[in-house]
Formats: structure tokens, sequence, C-alpha cells
């Protein structure tokens, strides 16, 4: 076992983290993604730190091939982008680049500060950066140039014993970004890592917080779920949190009304993960069609005849009703659109959308 070593104040030496080897944590060198790889010897060659960082570290440690690579490095927005022809610097105060290899995006950020807490956007050191992170198991670099992982918060064991344990702590992880809790829950269910009691009670006392996330980041957060292949286990316990209430209130108070439209619910979730798991790359249209089959179902009585002209103006009603059903989701109209004739299909009801102009 290597150890990296800082100073205190009296410039003593400091042991901040192990460093497991190749022998260590096992992670095959094949699994890298080859343009991700030459991110970070690129930016090393040119004198910065750099690391592969985060979940991909994580999966890489439980043999599985990550989707994204994210790195992290000493460089800045704008020196990174200087090094990388095929890059853009994106947000405006989280500053980050995305490096573009075809049609493939890899996130590079640079090492933040902890002078705001956890959610400023200062740049600073790879010690200070690790404390930003949320959980222990998603706090790991990678170096893949010396096949090194570097843990600062005993990440490789946690995984290894499947424990989901915060880095941030208690007091001010969830109230710097709620969004958190999502990722807890979605962590906990998806990796089956167990969480703490402390843990679970913070985030039940929390939930509420998740009111003043901004649409666009919680509508990732459920993109995210419905991509995972693991819908069914997630929601479950984010009705058990009480935190599904803020990704879909209509369909969660509905399944707080109704045990038959949970049950129902809650079975296409299931259809969506085997459907999702068969196809990784299918169009949003289709996993929208699981999620609001039976609020469709549930507006009327789709077993009577309904004739040509009827159905066009059916559909319009039905749209508008869908709309309000999945916000604070704001899906392409062309993808509700997809969603709701499949549903309609399974309803014996066969619409044409007429082409806007």
């Amino acid at each position: 076992m290597l150890y990296r070593y800082s100073t205190d104040k009296k410039g003593k030496p400091v042991r901040k983290a192990k460093i497991y080897t190749k022998e260590e944590h096992e992670i095959p060198k094949d699994k890298i993604d080859p343009d991700a790889y030459r991110i970070v010897e690129h930016l090393k060659g040119c004198g910065y730190d750099a690391y592969i960082v985060g979940g991909a570290v994580r999966d890489l440690i439980v043999g599985k091939t990550p989707k994204d690579f994210d790195i992290v490095t000493s460089a800045t927005p704008s020196r990174i982008k200087r090094l990388f022809k095929n890059s853009r610097i994106i947000g405006k105060r989280f500053r980050l680049v995305h490096v573009f290899f075809g049609e493939k995006i890899f996130e590079v950020s640079t090492f933040r500060s902890i002078a705001e807490g956890s959610v400023g956007n200062d740049f600073g050191t790879m010690d200070e950066d690790v404390q930003r992170r949320d959980f222990s198991i998603n706090a790991l670099y990678y170096d893949p140039i010396k096949e090194q992982v570097v843990d600062y918060v005993n990440g490789v064991e946690d995984i290894r014993n499947k424990v989901l344990k915060p880095v941030i702590p208690l007091d001010r992880i969830f109230e710097e970004d709620p969004v958190r809790m999502l990722r807890a829950v979605k962590f906990s269910s998806m990796i089956g890592c167990k969480m703490p009691h402390s843990l679970r009670s913070k985030i039940k006392k929390s939930a509420h917080l998740l009111m003043s996330v901004s649409p666009s980041r919680l509508t990732e957060e459920l993109l995210k779920i419905m991509n995972s292949g693991h819908s069914f286990e997630i929601v479950s316990a984010a009705l058990e949190y009480d935190v599904f209430m803020h990704l879909q209130p209509s369909g969660c108070a509905m399944m707080y009304a109704d045990r038959k439209f949970e049950r129902s619910y809650m079975m296409h979730l299931k259809e969506m993960d085997e459907f999702v798991r068969a196809n990784p790359n299918a169009r949003l249209g289709k996993k929208l069609s699981y999620m609001i089959f039976d609020f469709i179902n549930s507006l009327t009585d789709w077993k009577k005849e309904v004739d040509a002209s009827a159905a066009g103006e059916l559909y319009t009603k039905t749209w508008t009703q869908c709309r309000n059903f999945v916000l604070p989701m704001n899906p392409q109209r062309t993808e509700l659109e997809y969603a709701i004739k499949t549903s309609l299909l399974k309803l014996g009801v066969n619409v044409r959308i007429a082409k806007r102009k």
C-alpha cells in the first residue's frame, strides 16, 4: 500500500490518502476509454495533474464498463481549451470543459476549492476537491498512466463493503445541494449499497429542500433514473424517502390515492427497465410511454368506440393533460407525442398527429 502525503502548518508530513496499485485495485486497463486516456496523458504531459474521477472509477472497481469518463485536473478551463482544439467551455458560474471525440463528450473540470463550502466555484487543490464530493464511493481518483487509485475517504473499502457514506458533513450536504438526496437513493438502489441510519434519517427530514431545485435539474435526474434500467428499485426507494413527489408530483399523488394505480404504474416501470436494458439507445418517447400509460388509461373508458373525427379532439385533450402529468419534466414535444400515440395504440385508439407548420 502506498500513501499520499501533504504537510501541516508546522511543515510536518501528514498522511492524506491511500494509493492503490494495479495489483490492489485490479482495474483492467482495457476498460479505460482510449480517448479518456489520451486526455489525461496530454494534460499530464503538459505538466498538469489529471485523473479519471467519480462514478467511472467506482464502476471500474466493481468490474463494470463506465458509460461516462469524467476527468479532473489542475489546469484551468481556459488552459484546457487551449490544449484541446476539439473542446469548448460551458457553464457561466461553474465553468468546465467539454472535449469532443466524434460523438463522445468528455467532461473535464478543474480542482475546486472549499472556500465556499461544497458548491463554490473557486479553483483549488486535489486535497480540497475531494471534500466537495458527495459520497465516498464517488470520491476516487484514477491515474490511468500510473494505474493507481488515490483514495482520501476509504471509498474503495466502502465499495467493496457496499456501504454509502457521505463525504460532506450531514449538517451541510443536502442544504448545499438537495439533489444529493436523489443521488443517494439512486446509488443505494442501483449498486445495492446500504445507507447508515443517520443518512436515511437525514434524507427523510430534508426531502422538502427539493422544492427549491430547478425543473431542469429535476428533469436531468428523472431521465437518469429512466435510463438506468433500475427505475423500479429507485422509484420504490424514492417513494419510501418522500423524494419522488418532487420528481413526478402528479404520478406520486395518484399512487398515494389509489393502490391499484400504484401497482400498475410500478409494473410498467419493471417493463421499462427490461426494455431499457435490451435497448439502451431507445428514444425517450418509448420510455415515456411506460410512465404515462396508466395515467392515460385513467382518463376515460377507452373501450368505447372512438370514431375518426373524435380521435383527433381526444388526442389534443390527452396531450395537454399528459404535459401536466409529467411536470416538472419538460420533454421535447415530438417525444411526448410519440409516447401518447404509443399508449393510445395499446388502448385501441389510432390517431394521426398533424405535422406542425
